[in-house]
C-alpha cells in the first residue's frame, strides 16, 4: 500500500519537545538517501509494522512520547497525502508549489511471495511502465521475424533471455524510484516510508518497517492508496501463484504459464509472455475485457488465439498444488466448469492470477474518522470535488467509487484538487471521454462509449457505427495479419453525428487514440472527420475515410494499404 503525508505549520510545544522534533528532522535528512533496491524482502518487517500499529491503544500517549502535542487549531502539516503513487505524488508536489507544508506517507505491503518495491505506486513499479516495456520486448521479437523479408540477414540463433530483460526493466524502474524521492526533497515535501492509519480527527499514525510509530496531525488529508491484486481464496493460491505484483521482477523465466482471468492485465501479460516465445494459456470464467466494447474484446481474443495463446473457457480454478519443486517448478491446477460439474486437472510451471484488484482502504483506520466506504467493494464515494463525507479528507485515484482506474486520471484529479484547495481554482476533473489503451499483442485504443453502452443510452436507431478493417503498410511485405486491424466510430445521429465512441485495434493504438481524444473533447463530428485530409500511408488515416456502416452489412475487408 502506497502512502504519503504532507506537512503544515508546526505545533507549539515546549523547548524539550522542539529539540526532539529537530532531532527527528535531522535523522530524516540523514536517512533520506537510502539505496533503492528494485526487489526488497520485507515480510518480517511488515509483520512487525502491522503488529506495532495494532498495539497502539493510546494515541495521546504516543504523541507525548514524540513530543507532538498540538494545541487546538494547530497542525503539524497543511496536507498529508497517504499513498506515494501517481495521484498522491502529483497532489503532494502541486501543494508544495503553494508553499504548503506537505508530507507523503508511502508503504508497500509485500506480496505473499515477499516482493516489494520503491516509491512511485503501481503504475511505475508493477503496472504501466514494466508492462509496456515487456510488451515492447515481444514486439521486437515479431519485428525480427518481419525483418528477413525486408532484407535483414542473420544466421545465429535468436532467443530471448528473461533475466536480461527483467534486470534492464528493474534498473529503469529503480531510477524512477530515486527520481521521485529527489523531486520530493527538492520541493521540500517530507517523505516517510511508513504505513499510515487514521487514529482520530486530523490525526494519523505512521508505522515504519521497524515498527517505530509516530503521530502526525494535518489540516487536510488526501487518500491515494491505490489497489492491489485480488486472490481466489482457494487452497494454494497465495502459496504457489503469482500476481502482476510479482511477474515483472520474477527472478526466473516463468516457462509454461497459466494466466487466470480475462481482465486487461490478464490479456496484456498473456500477450507479451506468448510474444517472448512461452507456452501460455488463459483461463476465462466468462467474457473477455468486461467493461470494454465486446466487439473489440472478441477480436482481441481471436487474434491472440491465432498467435498461439491457448484459451480455456468457462472454467475457474478450485485448487493449486505443487507437484515439483524448483524455479519455476511444476504446479497442478484443478479447475471446475462454470456451466456444469466438469472437473479438469492441468499442469503448468507458473500460475499468474489476474482476476481483478481491490482498494487498499479497509486497514487505514477510515472507521476511526467516519469516512464512508462501499462495504462490498471497498471503494470510497466522493463528490465532484473528490471530497469524502468527512470534509477535511479527500481521495483520488483507483480507490474512488464509479471513477476510472487510470494513472493519468489520478494525476490530473490530484493536481486539480490541490489547485482548488490552495490556489482558488474551480476546475474539476472531467471523467468523461477519457482515452485508454490495452497493450495486448494487437493494441486496442478506445475513447468514449462502447457500442453496447451507446445502444443502451441513446437507442440503436439513434446511433450510426462506421467501421473498416485496415492493413498497416509495414505488415504487407511480410504478408502477415491482413484484415485483423480494425477501426470504428460510434456517432449520435440526433446530435449532428457527433462522435461519441472511438475504437481502434492495431499497432500504436495509444498514439492514434490520444489525438482523436482531444478532437472528441472538442465535439468532433463525422462530417469533420470526412473533411480532414489523411496522412498517407499510416494507420490512423482510416478514420478520415470511413464510409461503411454496420447497419448496411457491407463488407469491410481490404486488400492493400
Amino acid at each position: 500500500m502506497k502512502q504519503a503525508v504532507l506537512s503544515s505549520s508546526g505545533s507549539r510545544v515546549n523547548g524539550e519537545a522542539l529539540k526532539l522534533q529537530e532531532g527527528q528532522r535531522k535523522a530524516a535528512a540523514e536517512t533520506f538517501w537510502p539505496v533503492v533496491s528494485a526487489r526488497e524482502k520485507q515480510t518480517e518487517d511488515h509483520e512487525r509494522t502491522l503488529k506495532a500499529h495494532k498495539e497502539v491503544e493510546n494515541p495521546q500517549k504516543t504523541m507525548e512520547v514524540n513530543g507532538l502535542m498540538p494545541l487546538p487549531d494547530s497542525y503539524d502539516y497543511d496536507l498529508i497525502v497517504i499513498g506515494g503513487g501517481s495521484g498522491g505524488l502529483a497532489a503532494a508536489k502541486e501543494a508544495a508549489k503553494y508553499e504548503k507544508k506537505v508530507m507523503v506517507l508511502d508503504f508497500v505491503t509485500p506480496t505473499p511471495q515477499g516482493n516489494s518495491w520503491g516509491l512511485g505506486g503501481t503504475c511505475v513499479n508493477v503496472g504501466c511502465i514494466p508492462k509496456k516495456l515487456m510488451h515492447q520486448a515481444a514486439l521486437l521479437g515479431q519485428a525480427l521475424q518481419d525483418s528477413r523479408k525486408f532484407g535483414w540477414q542473420f544466421t545465429e540463433e535468436v532467443k530471448h533471455n528473461w533475466m536480461t530483460m527483467t534486470e534492464s526493466v528493474q534498473n529503469y524502474i529503480g531510477s524512477l524510484n530515486w527520481g521521485y524521492r529527489v523531486a520530493l526533497r527538492d520541493k521540500k515535501v517530507t517523505y516517510e516510508n511508513a504505513y499510515g492509519e487514521f487514529v482520530g480527527p486530523h490525526t494519523i499514525k505512521a508505522t515504519n518497517k521497524k515498527g517505530v510509530e509516530k503521530l502526525y496531525t494535518a489540516e487536510k488529508f488526501i487518500i491515494a492508496t491505490g489497489e492491489r491484486p485480488r486472490y481466489l481464496g482457494i487452497p494454494g493460491d497465495k502459496e504457489y501463484c503469482i500476481s502482476s505484483d510479482d511477474l515483472f521482477s520474477l527472478p526466473y523465466c516463468p516457462g509454461r504459464t497459466l494466466v487466470v482471468g480475462a481482465s486487461y492485465v490478464a490479456l496484456e501479460c498473456a500477450g507479451f509472455l506468448a510474444g517472448l516465445g512461452l507456452d501460455v494459456t488463459v483461463m476465462v470464467r466468462s467474457i473477455l475485457l468486461r467493461g470494454f466494447d465486446q466487439d473489440m474484446a472478441n477480436r482481441i481474443g481471436e487474434y491472440m488465439k491465432e498467435h498461439g495463446v491457448n484459451f480455456i473457457r468457462e472454467f475457474v480454478p478450485i485448487k493449486v498444488e505443487r507437484v515439483e519443486e524448483g524455479t519455476p517448478g511444476i504446479l497442478k491446477v484443478t479447475a471446475k466448469s462454470t456451466t456444469g460439474n466438469q472437473i479438469i486437472e492441468v499442469e503448468y510451471d507458473t500460475v499468474l492470477l489476474a482476476i481483478g484488484r481491490d482498494p487498499c482502504t479497509r486497514k487505514i483506520g477510515l472507521d476511526k474518522v467516519g469516512v464512508n466506504i462501499n462495504e462490498k467493494t471497498g471503494k470510497i464515494p466522493v463528490n465532484d470535488e473528490e471530497q469524502t463525507n468527512v470534509p477535511y479528507i479527500y481521495a483520488v485515484g483507483d480507490i474512488l467509487q464509479d471513477k476510472l482506474e487510470l494513472t493519468p486520471v489520478a494525476i490530473q484529479a490530484g493536481r486539480l484538487l490541490v489547485r482548488r484547495l490552495y490556489a482558488g481554482a474551480t476546475t474539476k476533473c472531467d471523467y468523461l471521454n477519457v482515452p485508454t489503451t490495452v497493450f495486448t499483442p494487437l493494441e486496442y485504443g478506445a475513447c468514449g462509449y462502447s457500442e453496447e453502452t451507446a445502444v443502451e443510452k441513446f437507442g440503436e436507431e439513434n446511433i450510426e457505427v462506421y467501421h473498416s478493417h485496415f492493413w498497416p503498410l509495414e505488415w504487407t511485405v511480410p504478408s502477415r495479419d491482413n484484415n485483423k486491424c480494425y477501426a470504428k466510430i460510434i456517432c449520435n445521429i440526433q446530435d449532428n453525428e457527433r462522435v461519441i465512441g472511438f475504437h481502434v485495434l492495431g499497432p500504436n493504438a495509444g498514439e492514434v487514440t490520444q489525438g482523436f481524444a482531444a478532437a472528441i473533447k472538442c465535439g468532433l463530428t463525422k462530417e469533420q472527420l470526412d473533411s480532414t485530409v489523411g496522412i498517407h500511408p499510416i494507420c490512423a488515416e482510416v478514420f478520415t475515410t470511413l464510409s461503411v456502416t454496420k447497419r448496411s452489412g457491407r463488407n469491410t475487408a481490404v486488400s492493400g494499404c
